[in-house]
């Protein structure tokens, strides 16, 4: 029987984020065109990718022994020029030449265009936390940050294709809170 920490949880509710927030953590439809449809300049930018150890929390989401490398990527998305997300998302190594091998070549490309183009990509619902400054997520996330806060909220998902999983978790930066739909001339009416 294995025993969760209630730091190591997920909600599938944004419990005590705030509404500005709150619109982002749960729309369910493209990040990457929702960031893109409200800035000038979006751009991808690559932090690392390639075999890793994920969290042990991964590794069970995605079927895999927790000793077992995984493959990761780690990217940020700018909106002109300023850091608004920080994106992980992880497989199981063998899915690389199968279903997701299309991941492996994406560089500086955005993952959403791929999993929101593709007409049998299928989302699981959305899971939600705030992360304090001990998550490694947490760390790698406040990376570009002068002043970190003391938490960053992050929602994360399961992405099937022909049955194989793909795990993505999207943390929030402050940045994120300028692109406000009332504030922004690029999509008023």
């Amino acid at each position: 029987m294995t025993i969760y920490m209630s730091d190591e949880l997920w909600n599938g509710a944004a419990l005590g984020c705030g509404a500005g927030l709150a619109s982002w953590l749960r729309d369910r439809g493209s990040l990457t065109q929702r960031i893109q449809q409200r800035c000038t300049h979006f751009s991808v930018r690559g932090v690392r990718s390639g075999f890793a150890r994920i969290a042990f929390d991964e590794s069970v989401l995605l079927g895999i022994a927790p000793h077992q490398l995984a493959y990761s990527r780690e990217v940020f998305l700018y909106a002109d020029d300023q850091p608004v997300v920080f994106a992980h998302s992880a497989l199981a190594r063998e899915h690389l030449c199968g279903a997701w091998s299309s991941v492996r070549g994406l560089g500086n490309k955005p993952l959403g265009a791929l999993l929101f183009s593709h007409p049998l990509v299928e989302r699981r619902p959305l899971h939600y936390k705030a992360l304090r400054s001990t998550h490694p997520l947490y760390r790698r996330a406040a990376e570009t940050l002068i002043e970190p806060p003391p938490k960053l909220w992050a929602r994360r998902s399961l992405f099937h294709l022909h049955g194989v999983p793909l795990l993505v978790t999207e943390v929030f930066l402050p940045g994120i809170s300028r692109l406000s739909e009332s504030d922004n001339p690029r999509i008023r009416s």
